[in-house]
């Protein structure tokens, strides 16, 4: 079913390649991509929309090596460059110093602490002067992400706008996808991970379990989210 996103100034059949050329063409070069290196999906898409199109990612300072792997190849198989967003060192000197090594595993609000030094501050970086931004974004990664639009304005920054091409598609259209193409995924989606973030902070899931509960597992209440898919994430 067409969702329908007029309000947007978007009137097309609503596929995710559509939408994506819609807003490439409206807000080139004022939009870029955010990869979060588990597949290139929406990478590929824009580049073969926009081959000068932006695509960012954020080096948390504790990504797998297998994450650093999927960023290589997707370069080379795509011909893109990755621009690399770091947090600031003087953040997270203090973040440690105050709280030491593993000071998110203290509580919610200090693992989020720690994704607001180490992720939300470079993506702010990463978004400043656009108008437009690309996520790979889909509802069925999350109970929190269930009810989220294609198009939306980015809760963080008035008139920001938000392109989730892909939120209505399901895990399986995702690698159908990249296998037809032949893109590069990160490895750790082979070995039972099933959402990739920081080393000290992702695990494999066992069968049975939600697709989120490698993420933070000793968090036993709360929505298993870093902040940065959130309608009220803030720096």
């Amino acid at each position: 079913m067409t969702e329908d996103y007029s309000a947007f100034g978007y009137t097309g059949d609503g596929t995710a390649e559509d939408l994506l050329a819609w807003a490439l063409d409206r807000y080139h070069p004022r939009i870029a991509v955010a990869c979060s290196l588990q597949h290139a999906v929406v990478a590929h898409m824009a580049s073969r929309i926009q081959p000068q199109v932006r695509v960012f990612s954020v080096d948390t300072g504790r990504l797998l090596e297998e994450t650093y792997e999927c960023a290589r190849d997707l370069e080379q198989v795509l011909g893109v460059r990755i621009e690399w967003y770091f947090p600031r060192h003087e953040a997270v000197e203090q973040l440690l110093r105050s709280g030491g090594t593993h000071s998110f595993r203290a509580s919610v609000q200090a693992r989020q602490d720690c994704c607001g030094v180490r992720k939300l501050e470079p993506t702010r970086r990463a978004l400043t002067g656009l108008e437009a931004w690309v996520s790979g974004l889909r509802r069925d990664q999350a109970a929190s992400r269930h009810g989220r639009g294609k198009l939306e304005w980015d809760g963080a920054r008035e008139g920001l706008l938000k392109v989730n091409p892909i939120a209505d598609w399901s895990t399986e259209q995702t690698r159908e996808y990249g296998r037809r193409h032949g893109l590069p995924h990160n490895r750790l989606l082979d070995r039972g991970y099933t959402s990739i973030g920081c080393a000290c902070c992702t695990r494999a899931i066992e069968p049975g379990e939600d697709a989120r509960a490698g993420r933070w597992w000793w968090e036993l209440d709360g929505h298993k989210e870093c902040g940065l898919h959130v309608a009220d994430w803030s720096i």
